[in-house]
C-alpha cells in the first residue's frame, strides 16, 4: 500500500496554446528524466513529448505522451494532451484513466473555450485537479483575473496559494502564502529555487492573500475553522493537509502560478502534485458486473486482488498493436492470459513496456495504479481486461459524433491497399474518426472533428505509408429531421414463384422536440397480436436502415419516433425480410411528407483579436450568417464568442490572418445541430443533386 500511496496518475490539460507541452519538458528536466530543455518549436528537435515529426513542424500536440517520473519520493506518470479541439478524444481518453490533473491557464487568455471543454471532460470523469496560470512573463498578465474567470466560467472555487512578484516584464519571484516565504529561481534553467524572507513592500499584500487563502479553506475544513474562530495560527502542514483533503473531494482547486518557458514556478507545482492530488487509493472506479446483469460495482486499488485494466488507447506500429494500459486492480503479467470482457476472447500478454514520449523500457509486470503499454493483445480503445475469476467492463469513453467529411481516393490505382491498411489503423485507434465507402460515387469519405483533424490523417497516410491522396473540399456532415406528425398505413405485397412477401403496418412518424437527447425512438403498440412479435424488432430494423440515409439528401435522419399501432401478416407470405422491407419503403414515403428540413453543425468559436480589429472581426462573423455571443475587452486583447455553422468556416484561419495582420487566433468546437434556413437549405439541395448528375457521368 505504500508504493501506491507514493504514485500519481496525472494530465497536463488546457486550450490550444497555453504551454501545456513546453511545461511538461520543464518537469522532464528538474524530475532528471531528460539533460536538455527542447523547446516546441527549436530548432534543435522540437519537445521530447512531441515525438511525431507532424507535431514537431506544426508545434502542436496531436497525440497524447505518455511519461513517468519521480519526484519527492513519489513516482509521477504523465500524460501530455493535445489542446487543440479537434483532437479531443486523446484528452477525453486521457483524463478517463487518470487520477488528477493540471489544468494550464494563460495569465493574458484566462480561461478560454477549449479550457471550458477540458473543464466539463474533467467533471465527467470526477478527475480533481490543480490549476496553474502560466506565461506570467506575457505583457498583460493578469493572474487576479483569471482566478476571477476559473469561478465565474467554471464555476469552480479557486483558492491561489501563491502571489507573484510583478508581472509581465516585470515578473520575477514568486511568494509562496503557505509557508510566507518568496521563491526565485536561479542558475542556467532556473533549477536552484532559492526561498528567502518577504520584501517589507509586498508583505502587507501577501499577509492579506494569506488571510483570504485560510477564510477560503476554512470553509471546507471543520479543523482550520477552528483554529481561525480561536484565532490560532494553523501550521503549514496542517493547510497542506486541509488542501489535499478539500482537493480530493473536488470542493476546491488550488491556483499555482509562472512562467514554464522561462523556467519559474514548475518545482512548486510538482510539490502540490505529489502533496494534494490523489493516489490510486484515493478513487474509486466504476464497472458493470457482467455476471450479475450489468450491476455497478466499485473497484478499489487493490494489489491482491484480480486483474482489472483498461486499454484506453490504441496505437497501430510496424511491430503490432501497442495497447496503453491502466492497471486499476491486481497485477499484469508479461506471458499470462486474460480475458476481453468486450469481445469474450482470452488474450496474451506478449510484451509490458514503460513509456518515455515514443521511447520505452520492458517490464516483466504492472502493478495497480500503472499505466503502461502491452503488445500482443486484439483489442479496442476502452476495453477490459480482466482475469478469469471475475468478469466487469469499466465505465467506458465517451466519443463525440463527427462534424465533417472529406471524399478520398488514392492518386494511383496501385496504392488502394495502402490507403486500406492506413484508414483502418487509424479507424481503430480513434473512435472519433469515422470512415465510410460512397456506393454512387466510388470514393472512400473520412468524416472527423475538424479540418485540422481530417488534414493531419490525410498527411499521415501520405507519410506513413507513402501514398498520395486525391482530395475532395470538405463536405459538413448534414441532418435530416421530420417537422411535422404524419400517419402511415403501408402494405409491402410481392408475389413470385414459390411463397411471397406480405407485411402491413400501421402507425405515426412523430417529429422529437430538442429536449429528447434520444436521436430515434421506436414504440410498439400493437395489441392482440395483430403482427406476431417475432416481426416487431424486424419493424423497428427497417426503420434504422431507412433512417441511415434519408430520401432528402443522403444524410442520416434524427430526431424522430416511429410509433407501431397496427398491422396484419400471412401465415405463409410474412418474413422478417417482408417486414424490414415493408417498414424501410413505409418510413421513406412517410418521412417525405412530414416536410422534412436539414439541420447542420454548429460551432461554438472564440476568437482573440488586438482591440483595432475588433470591429472587423465581429462583421465578418455576422457575415457568415453567425451570432455574437458575447465580448470580453482585455487591455490589449477583445475575445469574440460566437455561434457559427460549420459551413461558413471553411478557410477562415487564413481570412482572420488577413483581416488582423496575422495577429488574431481562433478555436472552434461542435455545439448543437439546427435547422438550415430555407432558403440556404434549397441552395444547398440543388448543389448536392448538381453533384450527384456530374458523378453519374
Amino acid at each position: 500500500m505504500d508504493r501506491l500511496s507514493n504514485i500519481r496518475n496525472i494530465g497536463v490539460s488546457a486550450h490550444i496554446d497555453s504551454g501545456k507541452t513546453t511545461l511538461t519538458e520543464r518537469i522532464l528536466f528538474y524530475a532528471g528524466k531528460i539533460h536538455r530543455i527542447q523547446e516546441v518549436k527549436g530548432k534543435d528537435g522540437g519537445a521530447t513529448m512531441d515525438h511525431m515529426e507532424l507535431e514537431k513542424e506544426r508545434g502542436i500536440t496531436i497525440t497524447s505522451a505518455a511519461t513517468t517520473v519521480h519526484w519527492g519520493g513519489k513516482q509521477v506518470n504523465i500524460i501530455d494532451t493535445p489542446g487543440h479541439v479537434d483532437f479531443t478524444i486523446e484528452v477525453e481518453r486521457s483524463l478517463r484513466v487518470l487520477d488528477g490533473a493540471v489544468l494550464v491557464l494563460c495569465a493574458v487568455g484566462g480561461v478560454q473555450s477549449q479550457s471550458i471543454t477540458v473543464d466539463r471532460q474533467m467533471k465527467r470523469y470526477r478527475v480533481p485537479r490543480i490549476a496553474f496560470i502560466n506565461k506570467m512573463d506575457r505583457v498583460g498578465a493578469d493572474p487576479a483575473q483569471v482566478v476571477s474567470e476559473l469561478e465565474s466560467k467554471l464555476g469552480l472555487v479557486a483558492v491561489p496559494l501563491q502571489l507573484p512578484v510583478g508581472a509581465g516584464d516585470t515578473f520575477e519571484a514568486i511568494i509562496d502564502l503557505i509557508d510566507m516565504k518568496m521563491m526565485t529561481f536561479d542558475g542556467a534553467n532556473g533549477e536552484t529555487v532559492v526561498r528567502s524572507d518577504i520584501p517589507a513592500d509586498h508583505k502587507e499584500e501577501a499577509d492579506r492573500a494569506r488571510s483570504g487563502m485560510l477564510d477560503a479553506l476554512s470553509l471546507y475544513d471543520d479543523e482550520l475553522m477552528e483554529l481561525m474562530l480561536e484565532d490560532k495560527e494553523p501550521t503549514p502542514e496542517m493547510i497542506h493537509d486541509a488542501l489535499r483533503r478539500a482537493t480530493l473531494s473536488r470542493e476546491i482547486v488550488p491556483v499555482l502560478l509562472g512562467t514554464a518557458y522561462r523556467n519559474k514556478g514548475v518545482q512548486p507545482l510538482l510539490d502540490a502534485v505529489s502533496r494534494y492530488l490523489p493516489s490510486p487509493l484515493d478513487r474509486v472506479a466504476y464497472a458493470a458486473d457482467n455476471q450479475n446483469e450489468g450491476a455497478e460495482i466499485a473497484v478499489t486499488a487493490d494489489p491482491d486482488g484480480p486483474l482489472i485494466a483498461m486499454g484506453f488507447k490504441i496505437v497501430d506500429e510496424q511491430f503490432g498493436q501497442v495497447t496503453y494500459t491502466r492497471v486499476y486492480q491486481g497485477s499484469l503479467k508479461k506471458g499470462s492470459k486474460y480475458l476481453n470482457t468486450r469481445s469474450g476472447k482470452t488474450e496474451r500478454i506478449g510484451r509490458i513496456l514503460r513509456m518515455h514520449a515514443d521511447d520505452r523500457e520492458d517490464l516483466e509486470e504492472a502493478h495497480t495504479g500503472d499505466i503502461v503499454a502491452v503488445m500482443g493483445v486484439d483489442s479496442a480503445s476502452g476495453d477490459t481486461f480482466c482475469d478469469s475469476s471475475v468478469n466487469v467492463s469499466l465505465e467506458s469513453i465517451h466519443a463525440a459524433e463527427p462534424v465533417i467529411s472529406l471524399a478520398i481516393r488514392p492518386a494511383k490505382n496501385a496504392d488502394r491497399d495502402k490507403m486500406s491498411k492506413a484508414l483502418n489503423r487509424f479507424l481503430k485507434e480513434d473512435p472519433t474518426f469515422h470512415v465510410r465507402f460512397d456506393e454512387e460515387s466510388g470514393d472512400t469519405v473520412i468524416s472527423g472533428m475538424g479540418e485540422l483533424h481530417l488534414e493531419v490523417y490525410v498527411e499521415r497516410v501520405k507519410r506513413e505509408y507513402g501514398c498520395t491522396l486525391d482530395v475532395d473540399r470538405p463536405k459538413v456532415s448534414y441532418r435530416e429531421a421530420p417537422t411535422k406528425t404524419v400517419d402511415f398505413n403501408y402494405k409491402h405485397k410481392k408475389q413470385t414463384g414459390g411463397s411471397g412477401q406480405f407485411a402491413h403496418i400501421v402507425g405515426q412518424l412523430i417529429p422529437l422536440d430538442d429536449t429528447e437527447t434520444e436521436d430515434y425512438l421506436f414504440e410498439n403498440k400493437v395489441t392482440g397480436g395483430r403482427i406476431p412479435t417475432e416481426y416487431i424488432p424486424s419493424v423497428d430494423k427497417g426503420f434504422q436502415m431507412a433512417r441511415a440515409k434519408g430520401p432528402l439528401a443522403g444524410f442520416e435522419i434524427v430526431k424522430v419516433k416511429m410509433l407501431l399501432q397496427d398491422g396484419s401478416s400471412h401465415a405463409v407470405d410474412s418474413s422478417d425480410m417482408a417486414f424490414q422491407v415493408c417498414a424501410r419503403d413505409a418510413f421513406r414515403e412517410t418521412f417525405m411528407k412530414a416536410k422534412p428540413v436539414l439541420l447542420e453543425p454548429i460551432m461554438k468559436v472564440e476568437i482573440e483579436t488586438p482591440n483595432d480589429f475588433q470591429g472587423s472581426v465581429s462583421g465578418d462573423v455576422s457575415s457568415r450568417r453567425g451570432y455574437i455571443v458575447g465580448t470580453e475587452v482585455k487591455p490589449q486583447m477583445a475575445i469574440i464568442t460566437a455561434e457559427v455553422p460549420l459551413s461558413s468556416m471553411f478557410g477562415y484561419s487564413t481570412d482572420l490572418r488577413s483581416m488582423s495582420q496575422g495577429q488574431a487566433t481562433f478555436s472552434m468546437e461542435f455545439l448543437t445541430y439546427r435547422p438550415v434556413p430555407a432558403n440556404i437549405q434549397e441552395d444547398i439541395l440543388t448543389n448536392i443533386r448538381k453533384e450527384k448528375a456530374n458523378e453519374a457521368k
